[in-house]
């Protein structure tokens, strides 16, 4: 035991506070990680539209013609559209702004009020969408729902790891990104459904039902309980926050927690964002808020994401055949996405990162090998061919639904301590969406240049980020308030912040 502030912490970071799972913190957190299901619809109906021939009729001509009636273009090229990707993009730039916006609202007004506002914006933008009669109203509604997810994921990954149990804290983040595969999955079923109607209209509902998750977690910001972290930080209301813990935590006995975060937020009064940027006892940080989103897009997710109708089409199904194999793929990533839930608090964060890089790569070199092989600029893959990369891209969707799709959420809320936590959760999050928005501007014209090799690209990719795993010290089962002891004792970090969590003077000097 060291002593700090006059108040006993602990040096072992794997230490469990006192309390259960309380049915008030199930509830809260189920309806908070609904916001990843704004996300997750956003994602699906996106590529899901963009193949729908009524849609690309009405705002993007040039490429139904293309996809139509131009026979000599390749089957990878006709997609290509700068416009397209614009669409697409435009959630993804506005979304950067807003996270970076959000991190200043949920540290001065609480995490609440960013829920709320991330609702709102949502439900604005998906009216709009909806309604859309030009491509300047589609792409307008596209940027609304941008602020409403750039709000949504900056706050709601924090609301969650403050909440919940150290002990189960992975299982309820990644609920998270349960919920985002399920919005995926929701759009996709949507989009199957709507392609069908007579009229051509059906593309309206596909955009206007992302707000029927907006409305939810707008109206359940107004009953959610604030975290004892915000309670603390913003107010220094030691007592509600001892009774915030008590209620959430299904005990009295909550005087270690309690002593731990009001030591964490006394030494948060004077931390600043260029410190956090600056300083070197937060370099490990920084690097982890910059490496981490940027290798969860360099997954290639965004092939089988929001492009796969596109994909499905390039390599010869049907419209509705491609809008069908999507449905499969959100499918089994909802199963991987179980399995993390039930999983990431035993075998822990690293292995699963392990794990899921094994069976990201395997996949995507045999896919990028039989479309080398076997389909040309012209023409069909054979249907067992198909079926074959259908199910090789499941596998691959598993793979990263509970290794990079789950954690790449879970770790960055979980590894900052309190006086960092707000800015460091929204630099995450901003700069996911500036890489999300660069390879959604460039992804349909890489995918006409590499052709069948975007896949051995994205390959290359995984086998760095999967031994970049090394990197990151363990978190599973340490409360968020010991957080900081992981860095310390890591043996590559605690030569650089030095064991006291100062700069090491050492390193400084050389």
């Amino acid at each position: 035991m060291v002593m700090a502030g006059g108040l006993a912490i602990a040096r072992d970071p794997h230490v469990h506070y006192k309390g259960r799972i309380t049915c008030f913190v199930v509830v809260s957190c189920i309806v908070a990680a609904l916001g990843g299901a704004i996300f997750g619809y956003d994602i699906g109906v996106s590529g899901g539209v963009t193949s729908m021939d009524p849609f690309l009729k009405k705002f993007f001509p040039d490429v139904y013609l293309k996809m139509k009636e131009d026979t000599k273009i390749s089957n990878y090229c006709k997609f290509d559209s700068e416009l397209l990707t614009s669409f697409t993009s435009s959630l993804y730039f506005s979304g950067l702004f807003a996270a970076l916006l959000a991190s200043k609202v949920t540290k001065a007004f609480g995490r609440k009020l960013s829920i709320l506002v991330g609702g709102i914006t949502v439900v604005a933008g998906s009216a709009l969408g909806g309604a859309a009669l030009n491509i300047y109203m589609l792409i307008l509604g596209r940027v609304l729902l941008g602020i409403g997810v750039g709000f949504a994921n900056q706050v709601i990954p924090i609301y969650l790891v403050e909440i919940a149990p150290s002990k189960y804290r992975g299982a309820f983040n990644n609920g998270f990104h349960l919920s985002l595969s399920f919005g995926i999955l929701i759009a996709t079923l949507v989009n199957f459904g709507t392609e069908k109607i007579n009229g051509g209209w059906g593309w309206r509902v596909s955009i206007a039902a992302t707000a029927f998750p907006a409305v939810i977690i707008t109206l359940g910001s107004f009953f959610l309980p604030e975290t004892p972290n915000s309670l603390i930080q913003r107010k220094n209301n030691h007592q509600q926050a001892r009774l915030m813990l008590q209620r959430i935590r299904g005990t009295t006995d909550v005087q270690e927690e309690l002593n731990d975060l009001i030591e964490a937020s006394s030494s948060s009064q004077n931390i600043t964002l260029k410190m956090f940027l600056l300083q070197r006892n937060y370099r490990p940080q920084l690097v982890m808020a910059t490496a981490i989103p940027f290798f969860q897009q360099m997954t290639g997710i965004n092939v089988v994401g929001f492009y796969a109708p596109v994909f499905f089409r390039t390599i010869g199904f049907g419209e509705s055949a491609s809008l069908f194999s999507s449905v499969v793929v959100g499918i089994v990533q909802i199963a991987a996405d179980g399995f993390a839930v039930l999983t990431v608090d035993k075998f822990g964060r690293r292995r699963l990162f392990l794990w899921g890089g094994i069976l990201m790569l395997v996949p995507f070199i045999v896919v990028g090998s039989i479309l080398s092989a076997k389909l040309g600029d012209h023409g069909n893959l054979s249907k067992g061919y198909s079926y074959i990369i259908l199910i090789l891209l499941c596998i691959y969707s598993a793979g990263f639904s509970f290794s990079w799709g789950s954690l790449g959420w879970l770790i960055p809320s979980e590894i900052f301590q309190l006086e960092i936590r707000s800015a460091a959760q929204g630099i995450t999050v901003a700069l996911s969406f500036i890489f999300t928005f660069l390879i959604a501007q460039t992804l349909l014209t890489m995918l006409c240049h590499f052709k069948a090799g975007i896949f051995f690209f994205f390959a290359g990719w995984i086998v760095l980020m999967t031994a970049f795993v090394h990197f990151l010290p363990e978190t599973k089962n340490v409360p968020l308030e010991k957080i900081d002891l992981l860095w310390k004792q890591h043996p590559i970090w605690r030569r650089i912040i030095g064991e006291d969590g100062k700069e090491n003077e050492d390193s400084a000097s050389s």
